[in-house]
């Protein structure tokens, strides 16, 4: 109802500015602060003092004077606030929210016709994903998700580096060294398997005699050439040990979730030419330098210090000249393309924008999304040397210490469903990976995160586990209401009910109290959020959401009893109230990427 309110909130204002012969270019529509009774405000009358030469008071009161509540079905009435225009909600308005949010999709947008790739991740595959990039996966893959619910179609890709150095180092040392000069695995799992390899080749070249380092880097600088020439022997070597890494880490991703539509590979912008293409065309424009031994990208005149390297003089071309193939790719099959790369990538970003800019692409398709680091108390990470610490660790432990809030809560539980062991693994792990997940996205893409297990594990404040127990507690009065309501179908001689199914006819004007208003005001926000989220690409203002609305619910659940309330028609419209709050927090969870369990 909100989107609908916000257009029936436009055609008053357009309506009152135009009768007073107004501009109508900026409406200033706005959420007015906390405490203020109304859902939307209009701050047109601070920009209109100064061309009309009068307070912006004076204005306000017009313009509401002006509205005339009676031809909108949503807004009860336009009201001169100060410098503001305050429009206050109707009954219908929270009557068709009560309704509306009681569909299991419930804030889902219509199709906007466009197609978006995300492409997120997309980690060296040399070993184990590791604490430091968790913020990729999962704000990348929360991000997808929103761009779905806001009505995108939606693809999800993982590009995959298999034809860089790392990678030629990578297959070399699995080619060169014995299991018996490996240590013992940390995991019986292909990543981390393979990841000794990778980590013996890195300490050898390290520490060897200088014949025997070039020797190496003799056979690494032919995989790599092999790959150049399209060779099919080398690809099928790189292939094998790309593709068993990756086999383990998805088993990592798959656990976040981060899903993925396509693993497209670096190479394939080789082998189909496009790669040269872009070189070729790089050459012929006039900001192309040949300088010290590599054709590059003076890029000066857009603001750039470094030049972009874009061909080696050997003839073999950069990742970022095969990003730049890749990209064009993008361009050229969807509507709009979203990357979401760490801060230490940015001005690789900003130079490939530019680059392709060069190229003669559209760029106002291409967005680049960055974010900080993550980190653990107990240090820094980095895979290469094997001092990292593994995502999976973080899950394990994620996992353990929710099962143990879990079991001592257990006594202090409400419901009276007995929970199995199934039951509470499944629990610690809803819980504990969701800590996990919405302690990342709940900040600031540019904030730098320092993980707290007591913080993001914590029940009763802003976490994971304090949303989800929103939604447990809605699922627990939704199954207590069945059995309330079949002894009453009983007593009354009808039908009796299916279990969790709520009164056919409620009548939500019942529903009049300020902890019922409230909570019907921010459920019938959610569509809202989910728009401004899509737009602005800000999965932490759904976290915000979420938040927001635990506390709201939490009030209407301390002050307003559903089952015991005082007559049938109040306890059947607080029902249909609870079943709304039930889906609006299900799907605010579940757009980014958190289960909401139905008991904890």
């Amino acid at each position: 109802m909100f989107l609908t309110f916000r257009e029936e909130v436009e055609d008053a204002l357009l309506a009152a500015l135009s009768a007073l012969d107004l501009p109508t270019d900026d409406l200033g529509i706005e959420t007015p602060p906390e405490g203020v009774d109304a859902v939307l405000a209009s701050s047109a009358a601070f920009r209109l003092a100064g061309e009309v030469g009068a307070p912006p008071p004076k204005i306000a009161a017009d313009i509401a004077d002006e509205i005339d509540a009676d031809g909108y079905d949503h807004i009860a009435a336009a009201v001169g606030q100060g410098p503001y225009v305050n429009f206050l909600p109707s009954d219908a308005y929270y009557d068709e929210t009560v309704e509306t949010a009681q569909d299991e999709e419930y804030g889902r947008l219509e199709p906007t016709g466009e197609n978006v790739v995300v492409e997120h991740t997309s980690a060296n595959p040399t070993g184990p994903v590791h604490v430091g990039r968790a913020r990729n996966p999962i704000t990348g893959d929360a991000i997808a998700r929103i761009l779905d619910f806001a009505g995108n179609d939606v693809d999800r890709h993982y590009y995959v580096n298999d034809a860089g150095r790392q990678i030629a180092v990578f297959t070399w040392a699995y080619e060169t060294f014995d299991e018996e000069d490996l240590p013992e695995p940390e995991r019986e799992r292909a990543d981390y398997d393979l990841v000794r390899y990778y980590r013996k080749g890195n300490a050898y070249l390290e520490e060897a005699d200088p014949e025997d380092a070039d020797e190496a880097e003799t056979k690494i600088a032919a995989i790599l050439q092999g790959l150049e020439e399209n060779d099919e022997e080398t690809y099928e070597r790189v292939g094998e040990v790309v593709d068993t890494v990756l086999s383990g880490m998805r088993v990592t991703l798959d656990r976040l979730p981060a899903e993925f539509d396509e693993f497209v590979k670096e190479t394939r912008f080789m082998f189909d030419g496009s790669t040269d293409d872009v070189v070729s065309r790089l050459k012929e424009d006039e900001h192309a330098v040949y300088e010290e031994d590599a054709w590059q990208l003076d890029l000066s005149e857009f603001g750039f210090e470094k030049n972009l390297v874009f061909l080696r003089s050997d003839g073999t071309s950069l990742y970022t000249t095969r990003d730049l193939a890749h990209h064009e790719w993008k361009l050229d099959n969807y509507d709009r393309a979203v990357t979401i790369i760490g801060e230490d990538h940015k001005l690789q970003a900003d130079q490939l924008a530019q680059a392709l800019e060069i190229l003669g692409n559209d760029t106002d398709k291409l967005t680049s999304f960055h974010y900080s680091w993550v980190n653990l108390p107990e240090g820094g990470m980095s895979t290469r040397e094997g001092t990292g610490i593994d995502m999976d660790d973080l899950l394990d432990e994620a996992e353990k210490r929710a099962r143990e809030e879990v079991e001592s809560r257990m006594d202090d539980r409400i419901r009276d469903d007995d929970l199995s062991e199934a039951d509470v693994d499944r629990i610690a792990r809803q819980v504990g990976i969701g800590a996990v997940r919405y302690d990342i996205i709940s900040k600031q893409p540019t904030k730098t995160i320092t993980f707290e297990w007591e913080r993001a594990l914590d029940f009763e404040a802003q976490s994971a586990p304090y949303v989800q127990y929103v939604h447990a507690r809605c699922c627990g009065i939704m199954d207590e209401a069945g059995e309330v309501l079949r002894t009453s179908d009983t007593a009354s001689g009808d039908e009796p009910r299916a279990g969790g199914e709520i009164p056919a006819e409620t009548d939500p004007s019942v529903l009049d109290s300020e902890f019922e208003r409230d909570l019907i005001e921010v459920i019938a926000r959610f569509p809202n959020v989910i728009e401004e989220a899509a737009e602005d690409l800000e999965p932490h203002a759904v976290a915000t959401y979420t938040r927001e609305f635990a506390e709201t619910f939490n009030a209407f659940y301390r002050e307003c009893p559903v089952l015991t309330a005082e007559d049938d028609e109040v306890r059947d419209a607080r029902l249909a109230l609870v079943a709304a709050a039930k889906h609006t927090i299900a799907n605010a969870l579940g757009v980014i990427g958190i289960e909401a369990p139905e008991s904890m």
